[in-house]
């Protein structure tokens, strides 16, 4: 969910305005169930108003998240296929709580909420706390059909990391026509060599990077002659 959040931010000031809403009003919420808690004879008037504030403000994260999703799916999916010469395919899924699907329009994704609220209700009266809506959403990536997250190599998880970061870039230059500086921690140690050079030949000349690695054997000599490199040795940095 974080994920989503810093990235949709970095395109939409409006998307930010409405998570900001939205997490206030999640706030006020969780204290008027917390005060109820556990209580014989809810307010369920105000319980209404509360719903019906919430529903509206979750109304408009989950359809901004499911539009963003459609786009990094547009631009992750050939990346990582390129990447993994071919031989994955990667699949972005928005998981609903509430059993959303990017399909429904704003008053369908309403009517779902509203009864899953209902029927949390007892629930969420006796733990004092909203157990419905965005924040209780998550992402899922499937390469080949498999939770790369649960049964995906180390390899596989980097590529997928990576698709999405390049993915990201793309995002970012088409709707702010700025392109961002991408930085890379170590993801070379992890990937095969082809894996390493289609990386590094996606991003070169393209966007400047700033890659950290323990190791350049495996980078092609093409590679490096366009790389400025610079070698860290007990906190000294040193021009290669």
């Amino acid at each position: 969910r974080r994920f989503i959040d810093m990235e949709i931010g970095q395109i939409s000031p409006v998307y930010l305005h409405d998570l900001l809403t939205f997490q206030k009003i999640l706030k006020q919420r969780n204290h008027f169930l917390k005060m109820n808690q556990g209580k014989a004879m809810p307010d369920d008037v105000m319980y209404e108003v509360y719903n019906e504030q919430y529903i509206h403000a979750a109304t408009q994260i989950i359809r901004k998240r499911f539009q963003f999703m459609d786009l990094l799916q547009e631009w992750a999916e050939p990346i990582h296929a390129g990447i993994s010469q071919g031989k994955e395919t990667l699949v972005i899924k928005y998981r609903t709580v509430a059993g959303i699907e990017k399909e429904h329009n704003s008053s369908e994704i309403e009517d779902f909420l509203h009864k899953k609220l209902i029927e949390a209700k007892p629930r969420e009266f006796d733990r004092g706390v909203t157990l419905v809506g965005p924040h209780r959403d998550d992402l899922q990536f499937l390469v080949n059909g498999y939770d790369v997250q649960t049964y995906g190599s180390q390899g596989q998880q980097r590529t997928t990391a990576l698709s999405l970061k390049l993915a990201e870039i793309e995002l970012i230059k088409q709707e702010t026509n700025e392109t961002p500086i991408l930085l890379l921690d170590d993801v070379l140690s992890e990937l095969d060599d082809y894996r390493q050079s289609h990386l590094l030949n996606t991003i070169q000349g393209e966007v400047q990077t700033f890659v950290t690695t323990t190791s350049v054997d495996g980078i092609h000599h093409e590679t490096m002659e366009h790389a400025q490199l610079f070698h860290v040795k007990q906190g000294a940095i040193e021009e290669s």
